[in-house]
């Protein structure tokens, strides 16, 4: 399978107060086989992580956004690139962060740091073949076993707010599913039909794609 190459040197780099702009996202998957409607949607999620050589430790999908892209394009560019996944990007960031790159760990100031928009990214695709795949390998845990192995305590942190953003956003599905109102299923498909003859799509308005000449087809969804 061919892909594009993986971006490399930082001419296109973005900074902002003399920080790097950096762009990444957590890619998650629910498990579909968990039979127990009780538990906790974070009870059925799990995470992917990237290793990189000679270390034990892992990370998520990260690295520059550049100044011919938008911060999602970024984010799913890097999880491509890095992972090897595409999926549906949340529009909202889970935060913004700043951090001292890997060569400045030692500094005791914020000179050559970091400042990382992490986003959430639902995996729909997982490629067997990826741009940085001799460099990073691709690990699938459960929440619990990704905190354990983070490298960075900013990414720990990035992890808590998803698990709390994704649990918070199940209650909300189970409240309106509770509320939905039930119609016969004549209603149903004169419903759908009546939608169709006016020229109304199915496909739900706050999902939007980027331009199709993006090489990823990043999907954002608000």
């Amino acid at each position: 399978m061919s892909f594009l190459p993986a971006r490399k040197g930082r001419h296109r780099q973005r900074y902002q107060d003399h920080l790097r702009l950096v762009a990444g996202c957590i890619p998650y998957r629910l498990q579909k086989d968990v039979e127990d409607r009780n538990s906790s949607v974070t009870s059925r999620i799990n995470v992917l992580m990237i290793s990189t050589p000679n270390r034990d430790d892992l990370v998520f999908p990260k690295g520059g956004w550049e100044n011919d892209e938008t911060v999602h394009e970024a984010a799913c560019r890097e999880a491509l690139e890095e992972a090897g996944v595409k999926g549906i990007l949340d529009e909202d960031p889970l935060g913004v962060w700043e951090f001292r790159s890997k060569s400045r760990q030692n500094c005791c100031n914020m000179e050559g740091g970091c400042r990382g928009y992490m986003f959430a990214l639902e995996v729909t695709e997982e490629l067997d073949s990826w741009a940085e795949q001799t460099s990073y390998k691709r690990k699938w845990l459960f929440p619990e076993e990704a905190y354990k192995f983070c490298r960075y305590d900013w990414m720990r942190d990035a992890l808590q707010v998803f698990l709390s953003a994704i649990e918070e956003r199940g209650s909300r599905r189970a409240e309106k599913l509770v509320e939905l109102p039930m119609f016969p299923a004549a209603d149903s498909m004169a419903e759908h039909q009546m939608l169709t003859s006016a020229g109304c799509s199915e496909k739900p308005p706050t999902v939007q794609h980027l331009e199709e000449s993006f090489t990823n087809k990043c999907i954002v969804q608000g």
